[in-house]
């Protein structure tokens, strides 16, 4: 008998429905669903709780082969976490464009660098998009972080979408505003969110 079978029986022989072993467990409805469909196993963690709750050893509840594949299950979970921690910490380093002296400001027969606060060369309707779209990075990254903390697994891959569309039109808002010390700074950013998202992450 397989792991999600055992589970299910289980449960049923407690006399619990999904909803009510998720609670005593403190995982989600969607959790037990997955497991007891044979689509995934719980982290170590999980298992522990399992395992007290029914009074089981771990070893009954899984067959070696099976514990083996919850490791690597767990170990790429954590792997996709951390990526995508990581991504979100990207965006929020957007603040690295308002901040820094990225923008050239002509000065009677100098130009110098300064920050998007000092920038005048622009008209106030380009400043607004600057911060328009600065602004909306940094906040999907401070919601990825939150989510990520958090363990909220729903509209992670919009959040991603969306950070990585807005990543693309900033450098495409740059090149054409021709302030190439901003783009590269975008642009090192968004490779950085490319390796990660490719490497670590499963597609969304």
């Amino acid at each position: 008998m397989e792991f999600h079978e055992k589970l299910q029986e289980l449960r049923k022989n407690k006399g619990l429905t999904q909803e009510e072993l998720a609670k005593e467990l403190f995982v989600s409805r969607t959790a037990i669903s997955k497991w007891e469909s044979g689509k995934g196993y719980p982290n170590i963690d999980s298992l522990k709780e399992i395992s007290g709750f029914f009074s089981v050893t771990i070893d009954e509840l899984l067959s070696s082969e099976e514990l083996i594949t919850a490791a690597k299950d767990e170990n790429r979970s954590n792997i996709e976490k951390m990526a995508d921690l990581m991504i979100g910490i990207a965006d929020i380093m957007i603040i690295m464009l308002i901040l820094l002296p990225l923008y050239p400001k002509k000065e009677n027969d100098y130009i110098t660098a300064v920050a998007l606060f000092d920038y005048t060369n622009a008209s106030s309707a380009v400043n607004f998009i600057y911060w328009g779209l600065f602004s909306a990075l940094i906040i999907i990254g401070m919601v990825k972080v939150f989510m990520n903390y958090n363990n909220i697994q729903k509209g992670r891959c919009a959040f991603t979408s969306l950070s990585f569309a807005l990543s693309i039109i900033v450098i495409l808002f740059l090149t054409m505003a021709r302030i190439p010390y901003a783009v590269t700074v975008t642009f090192l950013l968004f490779i950085v969110k490319e390796i990660l998202m490719f490497k670590a992450l499963r597609p969304c």
